[in-house]
C-alpha cells in the first residue's frame, strides 16, 4: 500500500510544512502497539512493544513522539539552544502521528511470535525507528524497542514507587577529560545487559508470573503468555544500538542471531571480537563507515561464514531512522536525515534483507527467502562490503 501521509503540520521558521509520512507494514498482520515499563528504578525496563493485532475500527494513532520533553531532549542532543529549538520542535513534529493501532487486541497465533529486541542508536529514544519495528511486525514478529538508561537516548524517564512521579534521565555527553571510548564502552555493556534483560521479561510472562505495567495502560502483558516463542530470539539495533545488539550475543546464549543497522563499531572492547558466537547481518549506509568500522566487522564475517556486511547505495545515517521519512527543509537542516535514495525504498531493502536473514537463522516457515539475494549484497542499490569497499573507502 502507498504510503498514509500523516496530517501537514505548523510551518517552521526555516520554511516548509513539517510531516511524517511512515509508510503502514507491508506484512500481512495489522500492526499494534503499546508502551511497557517494569520495575520503579533506574534498573526497570522501558519498552515500545511492536506487535500483530486484531484490526480495529478507529483505532487511536499513538503520537511519534510520546511527550514534549522528548524534543528538549532532541534539541539538546543537537547541541541547538533548548529554549528555542524545543518549543520549535514541538508545533514542528509534536503532533505526528504514527499508522500503527494504539493498545490494539493482540492476534493470538499457536507456537506464538518469534520475538526481536530492538536497540536505538545514540540521541534516539523507543519510538523513532517505528518504520522499521512496525514493518517487521507486520510481517509476524513481535519487536520490543528498548528505551535505554545509560544515559544515550535524548531523553527517558522511570516512575518511582512514589505516586505517579517520574525521574528523568537526560542525554550525557562524554565529561571532560575523559576518554570516550572508556566511557561508550561502559555504556554498550549496560545497554548489551538491559537486552537480556528485556527478553527475561518475556520469559517471566511466559511462566505465567504476573508482571505489572507500570504506566498503567490498557494493554495486559499477561495477553503475551504463550504467543511469543522464545526459542526464536533476535537482537537487532541501529548505530549505537547496532553494537550493542553484537555484544548481546556475546552476553545471552538465547539470542540466535543480530541484524546492526550502520552498526558503530568504535565502543567494543578488541577482546570481545573472538567471543561473538553467532552470526551477524551488518547493513551498512554508504556515508557513515569508515575504514576501522568496516574492519572490525570483517573480523566478525572472517570468524562466521553467515556474518553477512552490505551496504545501501544513496543512504545516510539517518536514513534507518523514521527522520528519513520527515518532510519539509527545517527538520532535514537539523537532523541529515535525507540521502539519494527513496526513502520508502531503503526500508523496503533493510526490512527484507533482515527478514531474509531471520528466517535463515531463526528457523522460521516463512517465504523470506525469496530476499535471499540480498544478504549477497545482489539488486538494485544494495552491494555486498568488498565491492563497496574496493570503491569507496
Amino acid at each position: 500500500p502507498d504510503p498514509v501521509p500523516l496530517p501537514k503540520l505548523g510551518r517552521g521558521s526555516m520554511g516548509g510544512t513539517q510531516s511524517l509520512a511512515l509508510p503502514p507494514g507491508k506484512g500481512p498482520h495489522q500492526v499494534g502497539c503499546a508502551d511497557v515499563m517494569v520495575g520503579h528504578t533506574q534498573q526497570g525496563l522501558f519498552l515500545r512493544l511492536f506487535y500483530p493485532c486484531l484490526p480495529r475500527e478507529g483505532a487511536e494513532r499513538p503520537l511519534w513522539i510520546p511527550r514534549s520533553e522528548y524534543c528538549g531532549g532532541l534539541a539538546d542532543f543537537a547541541q541547538l539552544g533548548r529554549r528555542w529549538c524545543a518549543p520549535l520542535l514541538n508545533v514542528a513534529i509534536g503532533s505526528c502521528r504514527v499508522p500503527l493501532s494504539w493498545n490494539a487486541a493482540f492476534k493470538p497465533r499457536g507456537g506464538g511470535y518469534p520475538l526481536i529486541i530492538f536497540s536505538h542508536g545514540l540521541g534516539a529514544f523507543r519510538t523513532l525507528y517505528s518504520s522499521v519495528c512496525s514493518e517487521l511486525a507486520s510481517w509476524g514478529f513481535a519487536v520490543a524497542a528498548l528505551e535505554h538508561r545509560d544515559h544515550s537516548a535524548s531523553a527517558t524517564y522511570f516512575c518511582t514507587a512514589e505516586a505517579g512521579r517520574e525521574e528523568w534521565i537526560p542525554y550525557q555527553r562524554v565529561p571532560q577529560g575523559q576518554k570516550e571510548f572508556y566511557f561508550r564502552n561502559k555504556q554498550v555493556h549496560q545497554r548489551a545487559e538491559e537486552c537480556v534483560r528485556a527478553l527475561r521479561l518475556f520469559e517471566d510472562i511466559n511462566s505465567g508470573k504476573s508482571v505489572p505495567n507500570v504506566l498503567h495502560q490498557d494493554f495486559d502483558l499477561s495477553v503475551l503468555k504463550d504467543s511469543i516463542d522464545l526459542t526464536k530470539v533476535a537482537v537487532m539495533g541501529h548505530s549505537f544500538g547496532g553494537v550493542t545488539a553484537v555484544l548481546a550475543l556475546v552476553k545471552e546464549p538465547s539470542f540466535r542471531c543480530a541484524v546492526a543497522l550502520d552498526a558503530w563499531m568504535f565502543p567494543l572492547e578488541n577482546a570481545l571480537y573472538p567471543e561473538v558466537p553467532k552470526p551477524v547481518l551488518f547493513i551498512n549506509t554508504e556515508k557513515f563507515q569508515t575504514p576501522e568500522s568496516i574492519a572490525k566487522m570483517k573480523r566478525l564475517s572472517s570468524r562466521n561464514s553467515q556474518t553477512k556486511i552490505i551496504t545501501i547505495l544513496g543512504s545516510v545515517h539517518q536514513s534507518q531512522t523514521d527522520f528519513a521519512f520527515l518532510t519539509g527543509k527545517l527538520l532535514s537542516r537539523v537532523f541529515g536525515a535525507r540521502g539519494t535514495l527513496d526513502p520508502y525504498k531503503g526500508l523496503d531493502i533493510t526490512s527484507r534483507a533482515s527478514l531474509a536473514f531471520l528466517q535463515r537463522h531463526l528457523n522460521l516457515p516463512e517465504e523470506f527467502d525469496q530476499w535471499d539475494n540480498l544478504l549477497e549484497g545482489i539488486g538494485d542499490s544494495v552491494v555486498p562490503e568488498a565491492a563497496f569497499c574496493r570503491s569507496n573507502l
